[in-house]
């Protein structure tokens, strides 16, 4: 699959200065509801799609959309080890498995859905245009995130044949560091005891094969679509600034952004990099709604977008 675009100017000048102090201060806030004059703006919901607080009831066993929840974590925290993760790196970052541009793949993911969230059951270009629509009224200025939250969740059609037909435990889901000792802070923490890695002697320690402030570029994390779509913009040159690959590689890496865990591991950047993806991961948990985004109309402005970057390729450059 092959995201064509022309002209790679897509950079945010001086991203970090232009922004105010404040407004990176995001970190522990819970946005509500905004009221708007404007009926074209879309405003983010209090609760999720099931009527219950954003993932605040996550733990919930007594409600039978997370107990499918916690069993998929089950499968998910036995299944992800250093090995697989190495493996699947190797298997999907030859990028050969179609040609399909950016809004294509968009379209495709209404075939996708997440069975690891708790908080939508909604088709996935609906949260991607959600996400996209939140962060353009309140970041104007940021059309690089507005992209982000486009394409962060692309790497979902692992799920589907064309891409291998991975099991969801292979694709969603919280996502964590491998090759090193299994964090408190991570959901179900309880299921790592069935991963092999869990008592090998050399993963084992809190450091494990890393060392502190190695940075969060060389460390092996669990494997699924935030990683795919990182090799993918990556390996085909994006001009996205290094916090739009930030959050796409990590927005769910709820551990680190969220509890705090997995600190020791990040260097300079990486703690740079994260005051935007507190920022981005408050409207990719919270703009989560029954209430569609009419794709036809955002299409031409997202469309601007898509053409101000480099290819995204899912295919090897000598199959294009």
């Amino acid at each position: 699959m092959i995201i064509p675009v022309e002209n790679p100017v897509l950079v945010h000048e001086d991203f970090r200065k232009q922004k105010k102090t404040e407004e990176l201060q995001l970190d522990n806030i819970i946005p509500t509801s905004k009221t708007s004059s404007d009926d074209d703006v879309f405003l983010a919901p209090e609760v999720n799609a099931f009527g219950r607080q954003f993932r605040l009831d996550y733990a919930d066993a007594n409600n039978e959309r997370q107990k499918s929840v916690e069993e998929f974590y089950k499968t998910q925290h036995t299944n992800q080890t250093l090995d697989f993760v190495k493996k699947m790196r190797h298997e999907y970052g030859k990028l050969d498995k179609m040609v399909m541009n950016i809004w294509e793949c968009c379209e495709l993911l209404n075939e996708v859905v997440d069975e690891s969230d708790p908080d939508l059951d909604e088709p996935q270009i609906q949260h991607l245009l959600q996400s996209a629509e939140a962060i353009r009224k309140d970041y104007p200025n940021e059309d690089w995130l507005h992209l982000t939250a486009l394409i962060h969740d692309l790497g979902k059609v692992l799920t589907l044949p064309q891409f291998g037909g991975l099991p969801q435990w292979a694709v969603v889901g919280d996502t964590f560091p491998v090759g090193c000792a299994f964090d408190e802070s991570n959901i179900h923490h309880k299921y790592f005891m069935e991963n092999p890695d869990f008592n090998d002697p050399n993963y084992k320690t809190k450091n494990g094969i890393y060392s502190e402030g190695c940075g969060l570029e060389n460390v092996f994390m669990s494997w699924g679509h935030d990683d795919y779509m990182y090799l993918v913009a990556k390996e085909n040159g994006s001009t996205l600034p290094s916090a739009g690959l930030f959050i796409i590689r990590y927005h769910s890496f709820y551990p680190l952004h969220k509890a705090g865990g997995y600190t020791h591991l990040m260097d300079e950047e990486d703690k740079d990099n994260l005051k935007w993806l507190h920022v981005f991961n408050n409207y990719d948990l919270y703009s989560k709604s029954k209430v569609h985004v009419d794709v036809e109309k955002v299409k031409p402005y997202y469309m601007s977008l898509i053409k101000k970057v480099r290819n995204f390729a899912f295919i090897s450059s000598e199959d294009e």
